[in-house]
């Protein structure tokens, strides 16, 4: 059973900079495709950007493309998000997840482990 903890959240202007982390336990970090989702009030949770096994292959929502880079790293057993040129629309509930499986995974319902979120507040 993988353990997923995000870490990073905060409060930020509009135009700004924050960086998510997600820190896996309890196992093979690498067998895992990994993705990012987000949760606002009242609204559906939605993927932000997922990434394959080994990083070789990622996708993004359309909302995020062009400021979002999600990436990993293997050795630490750590997933990232670096979000760039932050909207209020961006602001919500962020959480990372798990799927043993080798490809990208883009729907919430595939998913397998979910970390408990972490708050990305962006002001206006």
């Amino acid at each position: 059973q993988v353990q997923l903890v995000e870490s990073g959240g905060g409060l930020v202007q509009a135009g700004g900079s924050l960086r998510l982390s997600c820190a896996a336990s309890g196992g093979t970090f690498r067998s895992y495709a990994m993705g990012w989702f987000r949760q606002a009030p009242g609204k559906e949770r939605e993927v932000v950007a997922a990434i394959k096994w080994n990083g070789g292959s990622t996708y993004y929502a359309d909302s995020v493309k062009g400021r979002f880079t999600i990436s990993r790293d293997n050795a630490k057993n750590t997933m990232y998000l670096q979000m760039n040129t932050l909207k209020p629309e961006d602001t919500a509930v962020y959480f990372c997840a798990a799927k043993q499986w080798q490809w990208v995974v883009t729907t919430a319902p595939e998913y397998d482990y979910w970390g408990q979120g972490t708050q990305v507040t962006v002001s206006s």
